[in-house]
């Protein structure tokens, strides 16, 4: 397929988005399935177009003054592909899969709009609704931190050191341009893609069936890593998912001591059975059922709450999921990590840690909820968050928002990983 008709799919694939309110994966994979004669090349190209005009949606629409599909699509061409609109139109020329070309009125305004620089609500391609939120987390730099949530997001990999070591498989991704990570000691990066490129498919390769390594970005490493959990320990994760950190928590206390994986729902949760086989986890008790724990009241010495949350640190590789973010989903999130700090709380021993962890950029999600914490429950204190990452990663530097309001806060701007936000806290002796 030519641009012209990889254009032409994108638009439809956003329609469908738009009137069907439904996430960007599904709506790509049944196009796929009904157009089966597009190779993988031009897909991941299509794919690429979609998840650009979604990341960059405000910036494509304010080229063309509307948030038509056809101008996002064409909008995400020229913001990330270095088109123009008269290189656009030039390339769709004598294509017959070609959506209408830009009209003269049309290229005059895009091409004077590119060259100009976007009000910062503009760049900050976000819902104006969240422009508030973002403005009391990062003040005046809140519209540069939005914006870089809105930048293609690289791969990241995990090293699982149970089966394997980083210059294994640095080797390994040598040609996709693998480097080790910046910050995260077991971390492999393999940059963004470019252009109409693609992600190496990782979870083919021999090495990953083997369990040599897991996808995950940076900072969900760096958050495991925080919690300090060490050979030997008793560690509760008490909102588990898939168990990505789970697994990671696994590795470093070099599968001694015991690690209880639990999440209310069994769906989140069922990857983690096989993921633990394939990784080597031996120290790992995984379960869905909440009464199972309650022998574990009171005994753990760290207790992991990876708290469900509006996701807005991870907009760079669900962007379609900003949009359909309302305000009245994200204090739903803040009623639940409420409830759930309340209950895992109860698992911590006398001096054990309490370690909250979100993948959002909110201070509601964040500080406010710690803040919120401690004024219900006295026996536990704010824990050193800057000694944490000395201790756990002492030879790399602390990002600019560390150990701001009572934690380790992560962004694509100030780390260069997805938004995260790590906070610890102990519980005081004989509370």
């Amino acid at each position: 397929m030519r641009l012209g008709g990889r254009l032409a799919a994108a638009i439809e694939i956003l329609a469908d988005i738009e009137t069907r309110y439904r996430p960007a994966a599904e709506a790509l994979k049944d196009w796929g399935l009904s157009h089966r004669f597009a190779g993988s090349g031009d897909r991941a190209a299509i794919g690429n177009i979609v998840y650009d005009a979604l990341r960059r949606k405000r910036t494509a629409a304010w080229l063309f003054d509307s948030d038509a599909p056809r101008h996002l699509a064409f909008g995400a061409v020229m913001l990330e592909l270095a088109e123009t609109a008269e290189s656009v139109n030039a390339a769709m020329d004598g294509d017959r899969f070609a959506p209408e070309p830009l009209s003269a009125d049309e290229q005059s305004l895009a091409s004077a709009r590119i060259v100009s620089v976007a009000p910062d609500e503009i760049r900050a391609d976000s819902p104006e609704w969240c422009r508030t939120h973002l403005e009391a987390a990062f003040g005046e730099v809140w519209a540069d931190e939005a914006a870089a949530l809105s930048k293609r997001p690289p791969l990241d990999l995990r090293v699982n050191t149970l089966k394997s070591d980083r210059d294994r498989l640095l080797r390994l991704f040598a040609r996709q341009r693998a480097q080790a990570g910046h910050l995260a000691p077991n971390a492999i990066r393999i940059p963004p893609v470019a252009g109409a490129g693609r992600h190496p498919n990782v979870q083919a390769e021999p090495a990953f069936q083997k369990g040599w390594f897991e996808v995950q970005d940076e900072g969900s490493q760096i958050a495991a890593l925080l919690t300090g959990a060490a050979p030997g320990m008793r560690v509760l994760d008490f909102c588990a998912g898939a168990g990505g950190k789970t697994l990671a928590m696994s590795a470093a206390m070099e599968n001694t001591g015991q690690i209880h994986a639990f999440d209310a729902e069994k769906p989140r949760l069922a990857p983690i059975f096989e993921r633990l086989k394939r990784a080597g986890s031996r120290n790992v008790q995984a379960t869905p059922d909440r009464s199972a724990l309650e022998p574990l009241l009171g005994c753990m010495d760290i207790v992991l709450v990876d708290a469900p949350c509006t996701g807005s640190g991870t907009w760079r590789r669900r962007p379609d999921a900003k949009w359909r973010l309302t305000e009245k989903q994200l204090e739903q999130r803040m009623a639940e990590q409420s409830a759930i700090l309340d209950d895992a709380s109860s698992f911590v021993r006398p001096g054990g840690t309490l370690v909250y962890v979100t993948c959002s950029v909110f201070d509601e999600e964040n500080c406010s909820q710690v803040a919120g914490f401690r004024e219900r429950h006295r026996g536990f204190e704010v824990g050193n968050a800057a000694a944490a990452w000395q201790a756990c990663l002492p030879a790399s530097p602390m990002p600019q928002l560390a150990n701001r309001a009572h934690g380790i806060r992560m962004t694509p701007h100030s780390s260069d990983t997805d938004g995260f936000y790590v906070a610890i806290l102990k519980r005081k002796s004989g509370k």
